[in-house]
């Protein structure tokens, strides 16, 4: 389930990046170019998170972690400096034009490897991702 939302983000982020680039990137260069950052991060973490193993846990790991960070600093300039982003990026206002599930996923991602890696000897066994190897 974990790997599907990761799955439809990347999508999503990767579909409106592409049309605001294509078609307007002078509106908001910044705004445009950090959704096309947040696509790249979801489609990395969705590639890890479906591979597993230890390098795919480390990676996965590392781009919850950049999402969530990104998430968090973009969330408060976008709010504290409104004037820098004329139009929204995926983790403008902490993710609110995605319902907040940009604020939501990493931390469900994180705590979902340290918690397969906790119960299922993580990266020692594959990944840890279950027997179904698609996450939560």
């Amino acid at each position: 389930m974990l790997v599907a939302v990761y799955a439809v983000f990347a999508l999503a982020a990767g579909a409106r990046a592409g049309v605001q680039i294509a078609t307007r990137l002078s509106d908001a260069p910044l705004a445009y170019s950090l959704s096309a950052l947040a696509a790249a991060v979801y489609v990395l973490a969705t590639v890890a998170l479906a591979l597993g193993g230890r390098a795919s846990r480390r990676v996965a790991v590392a781009a919850c972690s950049v999402e969530l960070a990104g998430v968090l600093v973009i969330g408060t300039l976008s709010l504290a400096d409104a004037a820098a982003f004329p139009d929204e990026t995926v983790w403008s206002g902490f993710g609110r034009g995605y319902g907040f599930v940009p604020l939501v996923l990493p931390l469900v991602g994180l705590f979902w490897l340290w918690y397969t890696a906790r119960t299922s000897g993580g990266a020692r066994t594959g990944g840890g991702l279950g027997k179904g190897g698609a996450g939560a």
